[in-house]
This record gives C-alpha cells, structure tokens and sequence, in this order.
C-alpha cells in the first residue's frame, strides 16, 4: 500500500466533505445511546449527561480538526463506544459520578503518557489479544442480549427497532443502525406521557462535576477503561489508516485526544479516542479519488461533531424518558458487530481459548470483589490462565 506522508493536499474536496458529514451521522446516532447508558449507570443525572454530550461532541470534533489538519491525514476522533459498555455494565461506583469523573481524568493522564512514553503503549499492546478480545466480548454481551429481551417486555416497541435494523441492514448496512435509533427515538417521544418533562430550554448547557478520586473508581473503571479504549480503539484505529496507507505520528495522537478528554473530563464527558470504523469511511477511495485530500473527510466530521452537540438536550431528554429496556436494545444492536468481532478474536487461537473464555465469562458474570467491577477480575482470572496454559515444568518439553 502506497504511504500518502507528503502528498499535497489541493482544494476543498466536495466528496471528502460528503464523507465527513456521513461520518457524524452514523458515529453519532449509532452510539449516542450508549453514551447516555453508560454514564447514567454511574450515577450522572439529567443536566451531567447533558452536559457530557456537550462536552465528548466538542472535545472529538476539536480533537478530530486539529490532528487531521496539522498532519494533512484523515484521522478521525470518536467517543469510546466500548467504553461507555463498560460503564453500563460496571453501574454505580463508590464516590457517585464525582468518582466516575475522576477516572475518566484518570484515563486522559494515561493516554496522555503513553504519548510521552511509549513502553506503556507497548505494555497495553503486549496483552494477549485472546484476553483483551474477551474481556471485550464480556463487556458487550449484556447489551447484545437486550435486543432479544426488549420484546418480552415491550413487544411492539422492541419488535419494530429490530425489524427496521434488519431490515435496513439487509440493503445498506450503514443506515442499519442510525435508521433504528431515529425510530426509536420517534417511537420515545410519541409514546411518552409525560410532555412537561421537555427541558426549559433546548439549548444545552455544561455542568461542571468535581471529581473524586476512589480506589475502586480507579481500578474499576479506569484501568479497564483504559485497557478498552487502547486495545479496542487507539490500536485499531492505527491498523485502520495503515491499511490506506497512512502512517501518523504517533505520540501526538495520544497528546492531542488525552489532552482534550483531560479537558472536557469534569464536565462529565468520557474518554475520546481514534475511530476504527469511521476512520475507514475518511480513509477510503469513497471519501475521495486522491488520499491526499481525504484528511478533509475527518476534519468535516469533526464539525459535524461539534453541530450534533447542541443537540445534547433533547437527545438526552428523549431518551431518558423512554422505558430502559428500548434504550438498551438500542445500544444492543449498535454494539452486535463489534461483540462478534471481539468473540471471533477471542476464541479464534485454539491454544487460547480456555484462558479467553474464561475472562469472557468471568466479564460477563458481573463479578465485583472489594467494589472493582468484572472487567478486571476478567483479565485477572484469565490472565492466570493464560500463564498456567504457558507454563511448562522444568525439562518437561512445551
């Protein structure tokens, strides 16, 4: 694949900027209401989902316009949608919200210093990939389930999302899951009761959070989600401009995304990152004929980003309102395909399997020991099986 480091970059590219503003859409609505789960699990109310909706919107678009425009290359910046799963799954933290705050902080340090020093990516890197896949995979598993339960308990609702994604996905794979989400938004504010619980003003607001620090926050939550958003998002997302040919550096990535998640952290935003899948979208011949003019995909996407932000408000408040079951069939359905790559990675390498389904399980189970989450007993419980897996007796052949 031929590297596009120093291509000139030429004029406005009218394709590139259809591309970007598709990206928005599908990066938005197809995971928006995992956001919103994620960080009402651990404990944000209303105005602090609100106003981290606000915050990730800025921070990813920003993020998104200043790396793609220095470096003239189509690197485009996501919320950490396993993440968030991460947080729906883990719930309510010792500390509240507050906590949950300070461990996003906490992820934007370690980003940040992996920018400054590499062996921590490396470290990260060198997790067997059975393990991070399955810890992964046990993360998304509840939510790819909620799908299925939504029709038991709201039959008619449950059933009209899944036929629309299957539907759609059966003919455009893209729209699969944003066509889901507007119906199901539509089918929110048709079927709730309550009118008067629209917001005073549609305009969003931010609402600052002072963090707190709590072991358990920081082992809980941090530490997985760190683990999640470099294994599942950063790491790919390189794979991904790669493949076109596109080599970055590298340490700015980590500076520019930690620096912008550090700074929108205690407004309740989560962790941004690099996209994989969104990343291919900009990267792609689609976005235009001429990769050295593809790097404006990602910047109009980021503007799109920063536009979808004054939408926090009434996205938040729409699905709030609705029954919590739909709201995670929702996200179910936005989360299948990376469960089903996450399952294939983990149990793919025979020798690893036990070891992987084992943290998968174990993730999954919803395990909690002195207030630390599954997600890190997972990689616990698994990684000790991976070692006696590889461990061989003294002069006993492998």
């Amino acid at each position: 694949m031929a590297r596009h480091d120093d291509a000139p970059t030429g004029g406005l590219s009218f394709p590139a900027a259809g591309t970007g503003l598709l990206v928005a859409l599908v990066g938005y609505a197809s995971s928006v209401a995992v956001v919103i789960q994620g960080l009402a699990a651990v404990g944000a109310d209303t105005a602090q989902i609100t106003s981290g909706l606000v915050a990730v919107g800025l921070s990813m678009g920003l993020a998104a316009i200043v790396l793609a425009t220095r470096q003239r290359k189509p690197i485009s910046v996501a919320w950490t949608t396993p993440g968030m799963a991460l947080l729906a799954a883990t719930g309510p933290v010792a500390g509240g919200f507050p906590a949950a705050v300070g461990a996003f902080l906490t992820v934007a340090a370690l980003v940040m210093l992996t920018g400054f020093w590499t062996s921590l990516g490396r470290w990260i890197a060198a997790i067997p990939k059975p393990l991070a896949n399955a810890m992964l995979a046990g993360i998304l598993l509840k939510l790819c389930l909620a799908p299925f339960a939504a029709m038991t308990q709201a039959p008619g609702l449950g059933l009209l999302v899944l036929a629309v994604w299957a539907v759609v996905g059966r003919f455009a794979r893209l729209y699969a899951v944003p066509t889901a989400v507007a119906v199901a938004l539509g089918a929110m504010a048709l079927t709730a009761p309550d009118t008067g619980a629209l917001p005073a003003s549609l305009w969003p607001s931010l609402t600052l959070v002072a963090p707190v620090f709590t072991w358990e926050a920081l082992v809980g939550i941090a530490l997985p989600l760190f683990v999640v958003t470099m294994a599942s998002q950063n790491i790919p997302g390189l794979t991904v401009l790669a493949t076109f040919g596109y080599t970055p550096r590298v340490p700015p990535l980590f500076l520019v995304t930690g620096a912008f998640s550090a700074l929108s952290a205690p407004f309740g935003a989560p962790t941004v990152n690099l996209a994989a899948i969104t990343a291919a979208m900009c990267a792609g011949p689609d976005a235009d004929p001429r990769p050295e003019r593809r790097w404006q995909a990602a910047v109009v996407g980021g503007l799109g980003y920063i536009a979808f932000a004054g939408l926090a408000a009434v996205t938040a408040t729409l699905v709030l309102r609705s029954p919590p079951i739909l709201i995670e069939a929702v996200a179910g359905l936005a989360l299948i395909g990376a469960f089903g790559g996450a399952l294939l990675g983990a149990v793919q390498a025979e020798d690893e399997r036990v070891p992987a389904l084992v943290t998968l399980l174990v993730t999954a189970s919803g395990l909690s020991f002195f207030g630390v989450g599954s997600a890190f007993w997972g990689l616990v419980f698994g990684g000790v099986m991976h070692a006696l897996h590889r461990w061989r007796p003294a002069g006993k052949p492998a």
